[in-house]
């Protein structure tokens, strides 16, 4: 007897299995960025680089800087402190105006991108006048437009690589206009206080470093209020920077500053 064949079970159809798509990184398009970024970046430290060369070339020499500062007082009947930084005045000062001073260069970098971005902004933000920038301001170039403010680079500059940073600093206090006719720290400390500028007070130092950004809106004798203000200014930059504790900075305030003349009227 003959058994008819067993039928050959069909299995169905097999596919292969598509991989599921992975999602793309876009490491192509990062990249290109950060090469352009790296590229712009070059790019304007090449251009900074070639602007600084051409400042330093065309900008004036500064050797006559301490005969300057000698003519200033000439004219004003002012007296030098002979290279002397006063301390009290000296750490007030730096404080609130260039408070990286001994470590920078010419021009502070982080107050440079302050300024920038304040243009961008409209912010008002002035930052980056640097002790040496405002030095060649006084000495050379005193204008205020575009032109002017780029020379005043080149020299503030030229004034980094030809005088030791005491040597900027003492100039500076010589030649600053503190208000009410006095120019110079020697001239300063005398007319308000009759004082010698190393015996100055905190109190008094700290008044005097804040007259130096705007004399005549904060001379003392006619805008008291506003002096004050600018004096608390300085005590908390003094304290910011390390100089001054939180409580040393209550008790200067509350001292008497003890003017020649009453502040008062």
């Amino acid at each position: 007897m003959t058994h008819a064949p067993t039928p050959t079970r069909a299995w169905p159809e097999t596919r292969p299995i598509a991989p599921v798509p992975r999602p793309r990184r876009n490491s192509g398009g990062i990249g290109r960025l950060f090469y352009r970024l790296a590229l712009c970046a070059t790019t304007l430290l090449t251009l900074l680089g070639v602007a600084l060369l051409w400042l330093l070339a065309t900008s004036p020499a500064v050797g006559s800087a301490p005969a300057r500062v000698q003519a200033i007082l000439a004219a004003h009947r002012g007296t030098s402190d002979g290279g002397v930084v006063p301390g009290k005045v000296g750490e007030a000062l730096l404080a609130t105006e260039d408070s990286r001073f001994y470590s920078d260069p010419a021009l502070d970098p982080q107050g440079t991108v302050r300024a920038f971005w304040g243009v961008l902004t409209h912010n008002g933000n002035d930052g980056g006048a640097t002790i040496e920038l405002q030095l060649a301001k006084m000495l050379y170039v005193p204008g205020t437009n575009p032109e002017s403010e780029l020379e005043q680079v080149g020299v503030a500059f030229r004034l980094d690589q030809r005088y030791p940073k005491h040597t900027i600093l003492a100039m500076y206090l010589d030649a600053a206009y503190f208000g009410d006719g006095a120019y110079g720290i020697v001239a300063a400390a005398h007319h308000y206080f009759g004082a010698a500028p190393d015996d100055l007070s905190w109190s008094q130092a700290s008044l005097l470093a804040g007259l130096v950004q705007a004399p005549s809106n904060y001379d003392p004798h006619g805008h008291l209020h506003l002096a004050r203000q600018r004096q608390a200014h300085v005590l908390a930059r003094l304290v910011a920077t390390g100089v001054l504790s939180a409580a040393q900075e209550t008790s200067v305030w509350q001292e008497p500053l003890h003017p020649v003349v009453s502040f008062y009227g």
